[in-house]
């Protein structure tokens, strides 16, 4: 099933595939960001209670064509950050992550973490990830998707890991979650 993917207050021409990770998509238990720039990390992530499923030809080509789909949504999250238009993501981002964490900490914090870095370099491939949070975890409960970039600044010596997460809102729409910066090893 297809939906329209809203990403922030940009109408984004995207389609995505709404997840159905027992059946369709692997979760992993690599943790989410937590819905804002707080460096928390998660608590509990839980996997599919369903044994691993392979996917057929047309779930890997769905999957592919998601995970296309919402790098590219990451990529203009991350260059909105790299223009200083942070307030933009806030304002689009997901009900529960603008819940978490005001739009004036969220800016400021993304902002200090940037300027602390220096220039932006360079960023690498990204590599996505998906993950389930069961109610209680210390993330909103959902379905998030990670794309994280290994990102190199000036004032860092090694690359960076940047981290642009969504949730599927229940209407089936992925928004922001998340935005970090995190250095090797935090």
């Amino acid at each position: 099933m297809k939906r329209s993917l809203i990403f922030l207050s940009l109408l984004l021409p995207v389609t995505a595939v709404a997840q159905q990770p027992q059946a369709a998509q692997p979760s992993t238990a690599r943790p989410a960001a937590a819905p804002a720039a707080t460096g928390a990390r998660p608590a509990a992530a839980t996997a599919p209670a369903a044994p691993a499923q392979q996917l057929t030809p047309a779930q890997q080509a769905q999957l592919e064509k998601q995970n296309a789909e919402m790098s590219a949504a990451a990529l203009q999250a991350a260059r909105l950050v790299d223009g200083g238009q942070t307030a933009q993501l806030w304002d689009g981002a997901s009900a529960v992550a603008r819940k978490a964490v005001t739009r004036d900490t969220f800016t400021k914090q993304v902002s200090a973490d940037r300027a602390r870095l220096g220039a932006l370099v360079g960023r690498g491939q990204p590599s996505i990830s998906r993950v389930r949070f069961n109610a209680g975890a210390a993330v909103p409960e959902g379905l998030y998707l990670n794309v994280t970039y290994p990102t190199r600044f000036a004032n860092s010596p090694q690359p960076v890991r940047e981290l642009v997460s969504f949730r599927l809102d229940e209407d089936k729409v992925w928004r922001l979650a998340g935005y970090s910066v995190r250095s090797p090893g935090t």
